[in-house]
């Protein structure tokens, strides 16, 4: 009788956990749903704060709705979504898909000042990340070449200053740190590098305690 009570128990128990499975199971294989359905998910992913959700329901919703006009919205939600959370490179990731379907010269200097501020907040150590901050400060000046009378100029103006900014302090700690290990000549090439920028020592006040980084901050 013992031994029937318990396999009654181990069944029941055994069933829920099943069932609970089949649950998750029918979670993950969702498909063949109205386009409203995956974008309510997004939606509900990014508040729950669940971002990889909210990717793999953008997935599906690209999947089976490609020509819908939520994908507009959703693609600018995610984005802005990603650069919340500071993940900069889904952020751009998304802008770029953003660009190639729905850009126009109504918003498109939106669209490429987001990208410029998503890759101007992804720098995150100077020293190892010298290449972003090229890249960057190319980005910048191309923005505002490309769009003289864009109201998003004076942002644009700050962060090209900022990176100009981090370059100089950059070359001159490597100079500093080559002057110390006996490198002289190392070290006037990175002083010379600073006498053509448009920034000079005096505009500058260096971090607290030599962090390059903080001049993000």
């Amino acid at each position: 009788m013992f031994n029937f009570k318990k396999s009654i128990l181990i069944g029941m128990a055994l069933a829920f956990f099943l069932a609970g499975c089949a649950k998750d199971d029918d979670e993950v294989a969702e498909f063949n749903k109205p386009a409203l359905y995956w974008y309510q998910k997004i939606g509900d992913s990014i508040s729950a704060g669940n971002m990889d959700k909210a990717d793999a329901y953008y997935i599906s919703l690209k999947s089976e709705h490609m020509r819908s006009p939520l994908m507009q919205t959703a693609m600018m939600m995610l984005a802005v979504a990603h650069m919340d959370e500071e993940e900069y490179l889904l952020a751009g990731y998304y802008l770029d898909e953003y660009n190639k379907r729905f850009g126009g010269e109504k918003n498109r200097n939106y669209i490429e000042y987001l990208k410029l501020k998503a890759s101007f907040l992804g720098i995150k150590d100077v020293y190892k990340d010298q290449k972003l901050i090229m890249d960057s400060i190319n980005g910048a000046k191309t923005y505002l070449m490309r769009y003289p009378d864009s109201v998003y100029n004076p942002l644009v103006q700050t962060i090209l200053v900022r990176l100009y900014m981090a370059q100089y302090l950059l070359n001159e700690n490597i100079a500093a740190l080559y002057a110390r290990t006996g490198k002289p000549e190392a070290a006037k090439i990175y002083r010379a590098k600073n006498k053509d920028s448009v920034i000079e020592m005096a505009d500058i006040t260096p971090p607290e305690k030599g962090i390059i980084g903080e001049i993000f901050d």
